[in-house]
């Protein structure tokens, strides 16, 4: 398994409030929003108790769920602590892989991405306001890509005392690509443009073209990717 990690405050804000992690076979992205540098707090303090409650544990549904948990009560109850703090949150979009299997878990609007034979999905579904209009087919994906309501989440990390997060499970085949994002990425750049980026270039090179797209089209917002390339077990083709 190999990962390349990119974050970049980006031309339109002055603090960074995503957080992101890649260690092997976990990797997590997290989006902070809040007044002041809550934001940053929140995704920070996310990725920091993800990573220590999974440090020691073997993949599983279960053990997702409960670190996820730990990371919602802990955001949380930190937020009612400090005035400063008060309704700060994040998304949360998160990998976890064993021997066969990806498990994903998803809060918010952050996404993940495979590249399968030449073939981009997105594995997650968008927490938001303009997602959700998609879906009930009131306006088309393209539309959605400047609906001044496109930022607007529905469901976020830290934010209420308890948080349901969507969980994904997929089976590896050799060969596979991952990208997980913040929307600063998905922002700027297409589905078709990321799918022919990841086929095209080698990983690092793709993680560099796509935070380069980002940041030529207006860097609106925090960018933040990391592509994963499985390079075996699991499932062949």
């Amino acid at each position: 398994m190999r990962t390349v990690l990119r974050t970049d405050v980006g031309k339109a804000r002055k603090i960074n409030e995503d957080a992101a992690y890649a260690g092997g076979s976990l990797c997590i992205v997290c989006d902070g929003m809040g007044g002041h540098q809550a934001g940053e707090v929140a995704s920070n303090q996310a990725v920091d108790v993800i990573t220590a409650a999974l440090s020691s544990e073997e993949p599983s549904v279960c053990g997702l769920l409960d670190a996820v948990a730990k990371a919602n009560e802990h955001v949380y109850r930190n937020s009612l602590s400090d005035k400063r703090l008060t309704g700060m949150g994040t998304t949360l979009t998160m990998l976890w892989m064993d021997a066969g299997q990806v498990i994903l878990a998803q809060i918010g609007d952050s996404r993940a991405y495979l590249l399968r034979g030449g073939v981009l999905r997105q594995c997650t579904h968008d927490h938001s306001v303009v997602a959700e209009m998609v879906r009930m087919g009131s306006i088309t994906p393209e539309e959605a890509r400047t609906h001044p309501r496109r930022n607007l989440i529905t469901r976020s990390l830290g934010t209420d005392p308890r948080v349901e997060a969507d969980i994904f499970e997929v089976s590896r085949r050799p060969g596979d690509r991952w990208l997980i994002c913040s929307d600063g990425l998905t922002d700027h750049v297409t589905d078709a443009e990321i799918a022919a980026i990841l086929a095209g270039d080698n990983l690092y090179e793709a993680a560099d073209t796509l935070l380069a797209l980002a940041l030529d089209r207006g860097g609106s917002d925090n960018i933040t990717l990391i592509l994963l390339e499985d390079e075996g077990g699991g499932d062949t083709p």
